[in-house]
């Protein structure tokens, strides 16, 4: 299983207006690209994104699905890579004074990925969560008020 964390140096809300703006959802989670929306509002349960994902030559058609949403606390999404399986990728937001300690714990479900499940992959993942979470810290304190886009509404969607 990869866990990883990060302090962010701002609160909470400040964290999860950045993980509920779909439209920034390519800003932080490495290696995606072509971010549109799904069913419903994102980050509502049940709400999904789709986007790509490139592997060196290999792009993936990707979707991402909410299966829990506290906001300020909680939020877990499955993401299903199609033949290669799905993973449960869960960010929990601790207060931490006036800042947010950050835990990303993302383990695959189903498919080969799971089958495949080893420390060589937990290794890769551990890697991808550095800059997830480097990226994602930025962004956060980068702005005062990061923008909360509606998202899942017809004519909302983004390419890069």
């Amino acid at each position: 299983m990869a866990v990883r964390h990060r302090l962010i140096q701002k609160p909470p809300a400040a964290v999860w207006a950045v993980l509920s703006d779909a439209e920034r959802f390519e800003e932080w989670v490495v290696g995606t690209s072509r971010v549109e929306a799904g069913e419903g509002r994102w980050p509502d349960l049940d709400a999904t994104l789709r986007y790509e994902i490139a592997i060196g030559p290999i792009t993936l058609h990707n979707r991402t699905i909410v299966r829990r949403s506290e906001p300020n606390t909680v939020l877990e999404l499955e993401a299903n890579s199609g033949a290669l399986g799905t993973a449960r990728i869960a960010l929990e937001l601790r207060p931490w004074g006036e800042h947010t300690l950050l835990i990303l714990d993302e383990h695959p479900l189903r498919g080969p990925g799971g089958a495949l499940h080893n420390g060589l992959l937990d290794a890769a993942l551990q890697v991808r969560h550095r800059a997830m979470l480097r990226r994602l810290a930025r962004l956060c304190e980068s702005s005062e008020e990061p923008s909360r886009t509606p998202v899942g509404q017809a004519g909302h969607p983004r390419s890069a």
